[in-house]
C-alpha cells in the first residue's frame, strides 16, 4: 500500500508479522514512517525503496506487530500509590491486619494509615467491613482503606473522629457513611466514594481534612507512575475516564516533564449539581486541549454503583433479598432528561452502569435523546456492562451505544463462584455476566479496557480473560459461552477503543496516513496457546514514529 512516491522515511520497520487490524490489508511485513505517520505499509520487498542513509531501520525479528493499544478506561490518575499499604491478594481480615501492622511498624510516626485494593470477600459472611474490624490493626492512628474498585472507603474509629463522621453527619463530601440500623451510628463503611470522593469537591474536602492521599503531589506521583506503566505495556493511548478541571494541570505537568509518552483522552466528571456554567467551562477546556497528545471532551456520569456491596441497580432483588434491588443516582425520568440536554449540546457521555436495571435506564435515556434531538453519531458509551439482560443486547447497535468493557473483571477469581459478584447476583443471572460474545454478535462495538487500578493494566491479561474467562494463572473457566477469539479481543483493544473515542481515522489500525503508533510483542498471541498470552511483553513501543520503549 502506497500513499506517496517512495522516498527515504524517518523510520522503516522490517522483518515483522504485522497484524494491521485493517481489513483492506490484514497483514504486512514492513512499514515506513515519516513525520510521525505511516506513509507506506506492505511486503518485505518494498521496504528498500523507503530506506535512505538517515533512515532508522527497526528489525522486528519475525515478531508480531500490532497497533498500539488504546485502553478505553484506565484510571492512570488514580494509579497505585507506593505510600499506601497494598492489600491486593489479602483474602482475610487476619492478612489485612498483618500487612497494616507491618507497614505501621515501619512508619510509626505516620499521621495517617492509608491502604488500597481491599477485596470485599476478605470480610467473612458476605457483610461489609466496620471500624471495629480495622481498629485492632490501627490503634489510634486514623486509617483510610480504599476498596479495589475505589467505589467504597473503610474508616477506623480514629478516622471517623478526625473526619467528623457521626450519626448527624453521614452525607459527606466524599461519600455516604453507612449507619448501623439498630444504633444509627456510622459503621466505618463509606459508599459512593467513586462518585463523591473522586470529584473535585471530594478531593478538596479530603485535602482540607488533612488526608495525605488527596494531596496534589501524591496525585501526580500516582499519575506519573501509571503513565510509565502504560507505555511499558504498549498502551499508546489512554482514556482517563473521570477528571475535574483541576486535574488537567497534572497532565500538563506530565507533558512538560516528559512523562506523557502515551497519548491521553481525558473525560470530565459530571456529578449531580453540574451547572450550565460548568458545561461552558468543560467546552472551553475541550477547545484548549485538542491535539493528538492530550484531548479533553467526553463527560463521565454514573447511573448506579457496583454489585459487590449491592449498590448496583438490578431488575430483580439481589440473591437472598426479598426487596433490595440497589439504587440509582438519578430517577429514570430525570436521567433521560439530563442525557437529552447533554446530547443536544453535542457532548459524548460515558455512563457507568453495572446492573441490568441501570444499563436499561441508560439505553432508555439514549433512545429518548435520539427521539428528541434526532439521531447523530454520538457514540455514547455504557461503561462496564457487567450484568446485561439479553433483551437489551440488540439495543446497543440499534442506538449506536458503545459497550466499554473490562474482560478481566469477568474472570472467576474476581467475579465467579464464591466471589461477592457471583453470590450477590445469584446463579440464575450468571448468564448475564459480561456478555462480550453476545454483544459482538449483535453488532455492538466493543471498546475493551483494563479499568486500572481495579484490575491489572496489562492488555495481555485482559485479552487472555476475554479469550478464556480464566485467571491469568489458569484454572476453571466461568461463563465461557461469552468468550471471544484473540483477533476480536485485539480489535477491541485497538480499533474498537479508537472508534469509541472518535479516533478511528488516526489510530486503532496500521494504515497509511494514520499515526505511527505500534508495538512489537515478544510472542505471537494470535498463534500461541491462550495460556501463553499472559507474560507476553511489549519489546518495542513506537509512538508517532518515535521509539519510546525498547527492551
Amino acid at each position: 500500500m502506497n500513499s506517496t512516491t517512495p522516498a527515504p522515511a524517518d523510520l522503516v520497520l522490517i522483518g515483522a508479522r504485522i497484524h494491521t487490524v485493517d481489513p483492506a490489508l490484514p497483514e504486512a511485513q514492513a512499514l515506513a514512517v515519516r513525520a510521525g505517520r505511516i506513509v507506506w505499509i506492505g511486503s518485505a520487498a518494498g521496504a528498500d525503496a523507503w530506506t535512505g542513509p538517515d533512515t532508522r531501520v527497526l528489525d522486528a525479528g519475525g515478531r508480531l506487530v500490532l497497533p498500539g493499544f488504546v485502553d478505553a478506561h484506565n484510571h492512570v490518575r488514580l494509579g497505585s500509590d507506593d505510600a499506601c499499604v497494598q492489600l491486593a491478594g489479602a483474602r482475610s481480615l487476619d492478612t489485612i491486619h498483618a500487612r497494616i501492622r507491618a507497614w505501621h511498624a515501619e512508619h510509626p510516626d505516620a499521621d495517617w494509615i492509608e491502604a488500597e485494593a481491599f477485596d470485599y470477600s476478605a470480610v467473612p459472611g458476605g457483610r461489609m467491613p466496620t471500624a471495629a474490624d480495622l481498629d485492632p490493626a490501627t490503634g489510634d492512628t486514623p486509617a483510610l482503606v480504599l476498596s479495589y474498585d475505589v467505589h467504597t472507603a473503610w474508616l477506623n474509629t480514629a478516622a471517623l473522629r478526625r473526619l467528623g463522621v457521626d450519626r448527624d453527619h453521614t452525607d459527606l463530601p466524599f461519600g455516604r457513611a453507612v449507619t448501623d440500623p439498630a444504633t444509627g451510628e456510622p459503621t466505618g463503611f463509606v459508599q459512593d466514594f467513586a462518585v463523591k470522593g473522586l470529584s473535585r469537591d471530594g478531593h478538596r474536602a479530603l485535602r482540607a481534612l488533612g488526608v495525605p492521599w488527596a494531596s496534589r503531589e501524591r496525585q501526580y506521583g500516582r499519575l506519573a507512575k501509571s503513565l510509565d506503566d502504560a507505555i511499558g505495556f504498549g498502551i499508546t493511548t489512554v482514556v482517563e475516564p473521570q477528571n475535574s478541571l483541576d486535574d488537567l494541570a497534572l497532565f500538563e505537568r506530565a507533558r512538560t516533564e516528559g512523562r506523557l509518552r502515551s497519548r491521553i483522552v481525558a473525560a470530565l466528571f459530571h456529578p449531580r449539581g453540574t451547572t450550565d456554567a460548568d458545561l461552558d467551562a468543560f467546552e472551553s477546556a475541550a477547545r484548549k486541549f485538542a491535539d493528538d497528545r492530550l484531548r479533553v471532551g467526553p463527560l463521565k456520569l454514573y447511573i448506579d454503583d457496583v454489585v459487590e456491596p449491592r449498590t448496583a441497580a438490578l431488575l430483580e432483588p439481589y440473591a437472598g433479598c426479598t426487596h433490595h434491588r440497589g439504587d440509582t443516582f438519578y430517577p429514570p425520568e430525570e436521567f433521560a432528561g439530563l442525557l437529552t440536554r447533554l446530547d443536544a449540546r453535542g457532548f459524548q457521555c460515558f455512563v457507568h452502569a453495572t446492573g441490568d436495571r441501570g444499563i436499561r435506564i441508560v439505553l432508555d435515556a439514549v433512545e429518548r435523546a435520539r427521539a428528541a434531538n434526532g439521531p447523530r453519531d454520538a457514540r455514547h458509551q455504557i461503561v462496564h456492562v457487567e450484568c446485561l439482560d439479553p433483551a437489551d443486547t440488540p439495543r446497543f447497535a440499534a442506538l449506536g451505544v458503545v459497550a466499554c468493557m473490562q474482560p478481566r473483571h469477568a474472570a472467576p477469581d474476581i467475579a465467579g463462584p464464591g466471589q461477592d459478584w457471583a453470590e450477590n447476583v445469584g446463579p440464575d443471572r450468571w448468564h448475564k455476566a459480561w456478555p462480550l460474545r453476545s454483544l459482538r454478535a449483535a453488532g455492538a462495538v466493543l471498546a475493551l479496557s483494563s479499568d486500572w487500578n481495579v484490575a491489572e493494566m496489562d492488555p495481555m491479561v485482559g485479552i487472555h480473560a476475554a479469550v478464556t474467562r480464566r485467571p491469568p494463572g489458569g484454572g476453571e473457566a466461568w461463563t465461557e459461552g461469552e468468550t471471544i477469539d484473540v483477533a476480536a479481543a485485539v480489535e477491541g483493544y485497538t480499533m474498537g477503543s479508537a472508534y469509541a473515542n472518535f479516533l478511528e481515522h488516526e489510530r486503532g489500525s496500521l494504515t497509511v496516513g494514520k499515526l505511527a503508533d505500534f508495538v512489537v510483542l515478544s510472542r505471537d498471541i494470535l498463534r500461541v496457546a491462550p495460556e501463553e498470552i499472559p507474560g507476553t511483553v511489549a519489546e518495542t513501543v513506537v509512538v508517532g514514529g518515535e521509539v519510546v520503549v525498547q527492551r
